[in-house]
């Protein structure tokens, strides 16, 4: 998979990122308007003062309700499918070309600009730009830093935990990085995925028990990439340890947990490459 084609970082998606997102950049266009005066406003249109403090005031609170609609979209649009990196690429210049347009209309019908509105949608596009990609590549960054950090501590934590009990304790999290569910990693049986959400089974005090995550397999997938915890179907992810036995019939391969109930899922011929090796390296007879 290409970078372009893999899923943006959650933490540019989440809700409270993006209201951090929109007042941060608020503030940075008024100050980076009022100063710099990229738009010519200080010349072209002979504002200066608190005229051209209302002016700009008034043409980021309409580019501001540009972002803030974008961002529901967007934010709306990821619930539901996959939002890769060229996707969110094309949705900010989307961003930028549609209030570089507002910004012409508004000075070029409004504030009565004489020069030409292609001229004055060129130099628009540029600045826009610079009000637009400056902060949020800052704050890119930012959350980046801040997402790493918090795994970190994460990281910490369960090294800490895995010193106290077999296995440790996995985290489950939703798509917003909410903890929902810790489960030791010797009590883990399977992972099924259910429309947008993965149902975790465990067993607890003998039992088994199923508990709903908001989250994708996907998401799972990675979390789990260097453990015995794989994907053996595009609906199931299984915890190896947990197999007792490997059955072929048919319709394929089929692995049987240790469990007082039965419970048996299917391999996929995808991924029983990948569950075989798995299998080898897990092997006593394996040198």
């Amino acid at each position: 998979m290409q970078f372009y084609e893999k899923a943006i970082p959650d933490y540019l998606n989440r809700w409270g990122n993006i209201i951090r997102l929109v007042l941060f950049t608020a503030i940075f266009a008024l100050i980076f308007i009022n100063v710099y005066a990229p738009f010519g406003a200080d010349s072209y249109l002979k504002l200066s003062g608190v005229r051209l403090f209302l002016y700009s005031s008034f043409v980021i609170l309409t580019g501001m309700l540009v972002v803030v609609i974008s961002r529901l979209m967007m934010f709306l649009y990821s619930r539901k499918k996959i939002l890769n990196y060229w996707r969110y690429a094309l949705w900010v210049v989307s961003e930028i070309l549609v209030m570089a347009f507002v910004y012409c209309i508004y000075v070029k019908f409004i504030l009565a600009d004489e020069r030409d509105f292609m001229v004055i949608f060129s130099a628009s596009i540029k600045n826009t730009s610079l009000i637009i990609l400056l902060p949020y590549t800052i704050l890119w960054l930012f959350f980046s830093w801040q997402d790493k950090s918090a795994r970190l501590e994460e990281m910490k934590g369960m090294e800490t935990t895995s010193k106290k009990g077999e296995g440790g304790m996995i985290p489950f999290k939703d798509e917003k990085g909410s903890l929902r569910l810790s489960v030791h990693l010797a009590d883990l049986l399977y992972l099924e995925a259910a429309d947008n959400y993965v149902s975790i089974h465990y067993v607890r005090r003998n039992k088994q028990h199923h508990f709903m995550v908001r989250n994708s397999m996907k998401a799972f997938e990675e979390q789990f990439s260097d453990s015995n915890v794989i994907r053996c179907h595009r609906s199931y992810m299984v915890n190896l340890a947990k197999v007792d036995i490997i059955r072929k019939e048919k319709d394929g391969l089929h692995l049987e947990l240790d469990t007082e109930e039965s419970i048996s899922l299917l391999v996929s011929k995808t991924y029983v490459k990948k569950v075989m090796e798995a299998f080898s390296k897990m092997s006593p007879l394996e040198k």
